[in-house]
């Protein structure tokens, strides 16, 4: 993970150097910021969990042979 927080620092400051130079309404800062921001999106999809488990759930994976936690072929 620290990987893609480096790569985003790193976008963050070229964008920056972009816009100082380029002036804010430049297409080449309007690139750099969408650049940073897809970094972001890609590592907050990262840093998502798998959902837990129920506590049915947890019992089931425990206790497969339990009558409630049978699954039936229609």
């Amino acid at each position: 993970m620290s990987n893609i927080e480096e790569k985003i620092a790193q976008e963050l400051k070229q964008a920056r150097e972009i816009c100082s130079v380029e002036g804010s309404s430049s297409a080449d800062c309007a690139a750099a910021w969408d650049a940073v921001e897809e970094l972001q999106a890609e590592a907050a999809h990262q840093r998502q969990t798998q959902p837990t488990k129920t506590n049915f759930e947890k019992y089931c994976d425990a206790n497969p042979d339990a009558d409630e936690c049978r699954l039936y072929d229609d």
